[in-house]
């Protein structure tokens, strides 16, 4: 399963897939930051997450990546907190802590005994308006954040396509870029970019605090009066509207790349639930993407895999989710003796198949079963309560949003299902991208006498 789809399977159903969803308590301090917390008892800790409205999908061209590259800043310090010493008091408290940005937001987190949760929560106030930005420390992280590029895309094959065709399907908007940057906007980062784009977005009225584990509401909503109400807010502008053109047909790119096997990803312009006419076509898609995708028994892995024997691996994607309009995205690796081409033939049969028949009675209940089934995952971790909560809010849908996704589901229609891959899964709409490999050998050779080169 390549990155994307990875990225889908734990964000997307783990986080929304909730049976009940127990009450949430909400306050927001005189200077915007929005606190979230729920209770769970069952042991003696919490996690405390941060999150900011930010995130790639917010860069301009030439700082593609910034995000990502100030949440490795946001742990050097700041007048009260030498670099390092963040992570060493999590440590010294019996706590882990970390961040991840994706294309809508950053979010950093900590995961202590319940009794630490104001050490957490004076920390993460300390850096919200107080960080230090210095050249040296951004000289270091350069090269982490370059080396990190290196190993999760430029050395993958998979990544590496899947960036370029991210790139292809979308025409202007900015999900066509990668959440950790274009190379070349990497190297030329400067303080000056990193601490504008600080000042611009980390603020309290651009921010919300989620804690979720063994507190209580009023504990944490005096902790939070405590650390975070004297903090200064930011003038939060919004946003210029960032709407795809309309694509007019299909796109296709070949990416050549050293690698051991063939590789194919299909993605179809679609809707997400911020952006549908209307809601129940996103929640279609989301069952739609269950039937092909949603088990051993669904149709890629049934019928492509083990039936056929024409795909070594196949699968299928849908973040209903994103800020904006995404796409459905369907993915294979060729068994020995079989081209992608053969796979792109046997993906578009699987979708002219549920344009043209319903999907079963009995097989839309075991596919919403499926989907549903995660909730006993997400009513087991702390850390993904808490990702429910933070993501449905930062994206502008609302936290009250995790409380319909079970009933949404359950109503959804093998009529609903047939309708928007009707409407949504066409060829006018759809890029494609082949991975060709070339010889693993070859590449290293080239490298070698590069180097040679460049040492002479």
């Amino acid at each position: 399963m390549n990155k994307r789809l990875l990225g889908l399977a734990l964000l997307c159903i783990p986080v929304l897939a909730s049976a009940t969803v127990s009450k949430v308590s909400e306050h927001t301090l005189r200077n915007g930051l929005k606190i979230l917390v729920k209770e769970d008892h069952r042991s003696p800790v919490m996690v405390s997450q941060v999150w900011y409205k930010v995130g790639s999908s917010y860069e301009p061209n030439g700082i593609t990546g910034a995000s990502h590259m100030l949440e490795h800043m946001m742990f050097k310090g700041t007048d009260k907190h030498p670099a390092g010493e963040f992570s060493k008091i999590i440590a010294a408290n019996g706590g882990d802590e970390n961040a991840f940005t994706g294309q809508d937001y950053t979010a950093y987190f900590q995961t202590m005994s319940a009794s630490k949760l104001s050490v957490s929560l004076e920390l993460e106030a300390d850096r919200m308006r107080h960080l230090h930005l210095l050249p040296e420390e951004l000289k270091k992280e350069l090269q982490v954040v370059t080396e990190e590029r290196r190993m999760r895309t430029d050395d993958n094959p998979q990544a590496k396509m899947q960036e370029h065709f991210m790139a292809m399907a979308y025409s202007n908007s900015p999900y066509k870029n990668p959440v950790i940057g274009w190379p070349a906007d990497i190297a030329a980062y400067t303080v000056k970019d990193l601490q504008a784009w600080y000042q611009r977005w980390y603020a309290p009225n651009n921010a919300t605090l989620v804690v979720v584990g063994d507190v209580q509401p009023k504990e944490v909503f005096d902790l939070a009066e405590k650390y975070f109400a004297e903090l200064k807010t930011s003038d939060i502008e919004a946003l210029k509207p960032q709407t795809e053109v309309e694509q007019l047909g299909i796109r296709k790119m070949t990416v050549k790349l050293p690698a051991k096997l063939p590789y194919i990803v299909m993605g179809y312009k679609v809707p997400v639930l911020k952006t549908a006419e209307q809601a129940w076509e996103a929640y279609a898609l989301e069952v739609l993407a269950g039937v092909l995708d949603g088990g051993s028994s669904a149709r890629l892995s049934s019928g492509l895999v083990r039936g056929k024997q024409i795909a070594v691996s196949a699968g299928a994607g849908y973040s209903m989710t994103e800020r904006l309009p995404s796409l459905f995205e369907l993915e294979a690796t060729p068994n020995e003796g079989k081209t992608v081409q053969d796979l792109e033939t046997a993906l578009k049969a699987e979708v002219t198949k549920l344009q043209k028949n319903l999907v079963s009675a009995e097989e839309l209940q075991r596919i919403k079963a499926q989907v549903l089934a995660s909730n006993v995952y997400e009513k087991d971790s702390n850390f993904y309560q808490a990702m429910q909560l933070g993501m449905l809010e930062t994206v502008g849908l609302g936290w009250q949003k995790a409380d319909e996704y079970v009933e949404k589901v359950n109503q959804v229609t093998a009529e609903q299902v047939r309708d928007v891959a009707r409407k949504y899964l066409i060829e006018d709409h759809l890029s494609i991208a082949y991975l060709e490999p070339q010889a693993i050998n070859k590449a290293a050779e080239q490298t070698g006498k590069s180097e040679k080169k460049g040492a002479k």
